[in-house]
Formats: structure tokens, sequence, C-alpha cells
């Protein structure tokens, strides 16, 4: 492999998007501190730092991704952003518990219990049915309030962002700048909040 610690931050960019593939891998080292840095500093209910690591590195992979040196932040700063905001979206969705049914799965294929028996544990620890009713009647008045308050634009933007897509992919999608982005979301929480 070459020494690219003789090169800048947006030259490694500009060379990895010409091909040298061997450059993200340098930089997800280079950055690997940061990511364990971040990681740290936060707690992930069910989980353990090599999780909020793992999502470090993800966001640190998107960093590199998406980094456009034509706006005002360095590869650095950029990469901080998202690094922070991907772990912090991991430790928002295991405190909403999102995702405790797969999390709690067990599979109805196990030795030893029979399908009846694996069935009743598996949803032992899951809502009501008053809940449930309760939670569907909570996202009807949201997805109602959503459609007096928000603009057209920021219905576009909310659909995206709640399809995982990035503040940048956002932007591209919409032929908008990221701030514009930005701001959208800042406004919908306001309005929603």
């Amino acid at each position: 492999m070459a020494d690219y610690s003789v090169y800048g931050d947006n030259e490694l960019i500009r060379m990895l998007r010409s091909g040298d593939e061997d450059i993200m891998d340098y930089l997800l080292e280079k950055y690997k501190l940061l990511v364990r840095k971040k990681a740290n500093a936060m707690y992930l209910m069910g989980g353990d730092t090599d999780d909020l690591i793992q999502e470090g590195m993800i966001g640190l992979y998107k960093a590199i991704r998406d980094y456009d040196e034509t706006k005002e932040a360095s590869f650095a700063t950029f990469a901080q952003i998202c690094i922070s905001r991907q772990i912090i979206n991991a430790v928002e969705a295991a405190a909403r518990k999102k995702n405790a049914p797969l999390n709690n799965f067990l599979s109805l294929d196990a030795r030893g219990e029979s399908p009846a028996a694996e069935l009743e544990n598996m949803t032992a620890g899951m809502s009501d049915p008053e809940a449930v009713y309760i939670d569907m009647e909570n996202v009807a008045s949201l997805e109602a309030k959503m459609e007096k308050a928000l603009s057209k634009y920021e219905k576009k933007v909310i659909g995206l962002y709640l399809s995982g897509y990035t503040y940048t992919q956002i932007a591209k999608l919409l032929e908008r700048e990221p701030k514009s982005v930005d701001n959208a979301i800042q406004r919908i929480k306001n309005k929603l909040g």
C-alpha cells in the first residue's frame, strides 16, 4: 500500500473517487480513533461500546462517500458530524425500542420446545392490544398534524428522512442545498414538537 500520510484529506478523497480503493481503508483506519472517542462518550441501551463503534464506522463511511469539498467544512469536521449523527441515531433508536421484536426474536424451529411455547415466550413482553390501538391513534394524529402543518417541500424532506436518507442525499434528490434540508427538518421539528 502506498504512503497516503503525505496527502491531505481532500486530495485523498479525490484519489479515492478516481479509483484508488485502498484509500478507503486508509481513511477508515485514520479516523478510527475519533470513532472510538465518540462511541466511548455515549451509552447504548441493550448494547455495548463495540455496537456504537460499528455505528460510528458506518457514519465515517458515509462521510467519505458523501463529502463535498466545495462546501465550507473540512473533511475532518464533516466526518465528526457524520460519526456523531450516526451514533446518536443508534442511541435514539435503541431508546425508542423500535426493533424490540427483532431483538427478542426466538426461532419457532428451536429444538426442545413446542412452537406454541416458543410463540408464547416471544409475545410475552409485547404490548397489549389496547396499547397497540393507542399507538395507532397517535400515529394517525401525527399524520393528520403533518398533513396540515407541513409544506409540500417539508413533506418530501420528512418522507425521505424517515426512509433513512442523509441530508446530503435528500439535497441531491430534491436538487437543493444540504442547508435547505437541515432548515426544513428544524422547521418540521418546531411545527410538530
